[in-house]
């Protein structure tokens, strides 16, 4: 079996993979994850969680390398990270009492062969209605100023839902591992 590298500096991807208890590497890729004139979210994630991964090829020639990547989507608009403060309260926001889209891509590359195996994960969010005093209460005590979406759902984040429709509830949290756990199979790495 070929050596794993996580091609993140995310302490959450990190912790996501480590629940497959399989040995790992992390290191973080740099990449410009600036969206492209017209490119709609999924083909984003798809496109940087596969650029994340070639990104470590030179440096990882015989591993099999993890990429993933993350946005959401409302009313056609991409949302990113946060940023900070004002970005979050802003975000959530325009997230409460909607729905909203999260695409999560992941990416498996055999640095060695360069063959690629790659799938995407889309997860819809339902927000309850929420008080500009809730937001800023949940911002102030959760911070969640480097998560797409300005929320984490592993933590008080769910309380900003009604409901989530979705196959992995791992993908909004920024990998998702069952389709991952499919990825490596097919690259000959059995989980179990």
């Amino acid at each position: 079996m070929s050596a794993l590298v996580l091609a993140s500096g995310s302490s959450y991807r990190r912790q996501l993979l480590a629940r497959l208890q399989l040995e790992f590497t992390a290191a973080a890729s740099d990449v410009d994850e600036t969206p492209l004139v017209g490119e709609t979210p999924a083909d984003l994630t798809a496109r940087l969680a596969l650029a994340k991964a070639q990104a470590l090829r030179a440096v990882y020639p015989e591993h099999l390398i993890i990429g993933s990547d993350q946005a959401a989507a409302i009313d056609g608009a991409t949302l990113g990270k946060p940023g900070g403060r004002e970005g979050a309260i802003r975000q959530l926001a325009l997230q409460a009492g909607r729905v909203v889209t999260f695409y999560t891509a992941v990416c498996l590359l055999d640095a060695g062969s360069g063959r690629c195996w790659c799938d995407l994960d889309v997860c819809q969010v339902h927000f309850r209605p929420l008080t500009p005093a809730q937001i800023e209460r949940y911002v102030d005590r959760e911070q969640p100023f480097d998560c797409a979406g300005s929320f984490k759902s592993e933590g008080l984040g769910i309380a900003l839902f009604e409901k989530i429709v979705g196959d992995d509830p791992n993908a909004l949290i920024g990998l998702p591992l069952i389709k991952l756990t499919r990825l490596l199979e097919q690259a000959g790495v059995s989980v179990l």
